[in-house]
């Protein structure tokens, strides 16, 4: 049930079980009707928010559905909400509402890497996002990953665009000191890419990939972790049979032209603008390693959390919106303009577009449509939380017992986003999600046994 639905409707009960109105075989059928209602419908946010209020005021009221179906029927919607009205301030409740608490600071500092993982932080700034929930956001533009955690640590940054592994890392003190981090939201799903120097046009098979240099953003990425993998299904050892090194996304495509590396596995528009170069051709989408995999995300200290709660659920509450917005497809252009000038990403619109839209050049002389090619849900599901430390201790980075439910829980904090996910009138996801990757189902409750599956890891 939608917390956006009509109180005023006569055949809406507002308690139910089964379909509300009796005219549909299911309670899914039933939502899936009211959803598309709502979708033509329009309605503005204060509407939303009235709707909210009423349905409070009218279930407080009206207990009894049969009694409030005959309150409806008999007066109407209009008089019934003007009669409602006299007794109770709809309209000053509406704005409390909307408005929120307090906020404990308006200010923000806000850092990002220049890569379309950070669309809904960056995005948020220039098309009002950060504003419509009462913040003045920086966002900042940042060297590197290492610099990103750093200034957060420190913080310069009150949070941060951050890769999903990052805030597991920090709070196990895996390349930091241990500090208590949190990650309430993903920013985007799927975005990478493995793109090979044009001179390896003919070799595509990754059996034929020993002694090639690598690069990954980050030692703990999504980006190192898929890759990885992708090379030790192919029989590759990763530690062994060729070299991996950090490099910040912003310098990739310079290193890949110098032939200083071979190829890479790394965000976009980093791989479309190797393309755009004339550089590099796509060899593989991350997303068909495993599809709908996490990558980059919202992050930021527990103290920030606890210090400042309303400030972080206004901040939080706009990126999950900016998410929202991004995740259709028919906003993606629009997005592409707002992203793409030097302040943000400095890449051509033509190579934003490309990533947003997922009609894209590979460099082989084709012209590919995924409009999933990228895509943005901000659910912070914990299972992928289970999957990556398996892989942070597979390659050695942690070592010993894991409590791998205990940190998943701990990070990616999913109640927090169920909560706002609902505020913003979205509806977020009520079971766990199904995670495999290449072709390989991943249980998050046996983490230890999929560990113990693999035939090429790290000697421990």
């Amino acid at each position: 049930m939608s917390i956006f639905d009509n109180p005023f409707d006569p055949n809406r009960p507002l308690n139910r079980s089964g379909c509300a109105c009796g005219q549909h075989a299911s309670a899914a059928e039933h939502e899936a009707e009211i959803q598309r209602q709502m979708q033509v419908a329009q309605e503005s946010e204060e509407k939303r928010y009235e709707g909210v209020v009423a349905n409070a005021v009218m279930r407080a009221m009206f207990p009894q559905d049969a009694v409030r179906r005959s309150f409806l029927k008999a007066v109407g919607a209009s008089t019934a909400l003007a009669a409602i009205s006299q007794f109770f301030p709809i309209g000053t409740a509406t704005d409390l509402f909307a408005q929120g608490a307090p906020l404990e600071k308006k200010d923000l500092k806000v850092g990002f890497i220049p890569i379309t993982c950070a669309t809904p932080i960056i995005m948020a700034a220039p098309m009002g996002f950060y504003a419509k929930n009462g913040l003045n956001v920086e966002v900042i533009k940042t060297a590197g990953w290492a610099v990103v955690r750093d200034k957060t640590i420190n913080k310069e940054y009150d949070a941060a665009h951050m890769l999903s592994p990052m805030p597991l890392a920090i709070s196990l003190g895996v390349g930091s000191n241990p500090i208590p981090y949190t990650m309430p939201a993903v920013e985007n799903i799927n975005g990478q890419a493995i793109t090979l120097a044009v001179k390896h046009k003919d070799k595509r098979d990754p059996k034929d990939w020993k002694g090639f240099k690598f690069a990954v953003p980050f030692d703990y990425s999504m980006h190192n972790y898929l890759l990885r993998y992708y090379l030790a299904e192919a029989g590759i050892d990763p530690d062994v049979d060729v070299q991996i090194r950090s490099v910040p996304p912003p310098e990739m495509v310079a290193n890949l032209r110098a032939d200083n590396i071979d190829g890479f596995l790394a965000p976009d528009p980093v791989n479309q603008r190797a393309v755009f170069d004339g550089v590099g051709f796509i060899h593989i989408l991350s997303k068909e390693i495993w599809d709908g995999h996490p990558c980059c995300a919202f992050a930021a200290s527990k103290e920030f959390v606890t210090q400042s709660p309303n400030t972080y659920a206004a901040l939080l509450k706009s990126i999950i919106e900016a998410t929202a917005f991004a995740s259709k497809s028919e906003n993606r252009k629009q997005i592409a303009e707002s992203i793409a000038p030097a302040n943000y990403l400095n890449q051509p619109v033509t190579v934003v577009e490309q990533v947003l839209t997922g009609t894209y050049a590979d460099g082989l002389g084709n012209v590919k449509v995924d409009p999933k090619r990228i895509d943005f849900d901000p659910f912070p599901y914990e299972g992928f939380a289970v999957w990556i430390l398996t892989q942070m201790k597979r390659w050695g980075q942690i070592k010993g017992d894991v409590d791998y439910a205990t940190v998943a829980k701990n990070v990616f904090l999913s109640t927090d986003a169920t909560k706002l996910m609902k505020e913003a009138g979205l509806t977020p996801p009520t079971t766990a999600k199904k995670i495999t990757v290449m072709g390989k189902a991943f249980d998050s409750t046996k983490p230890e046994e999929y560990l113990a599956s693999f035939k090429i890891k790290k000697a421990s």
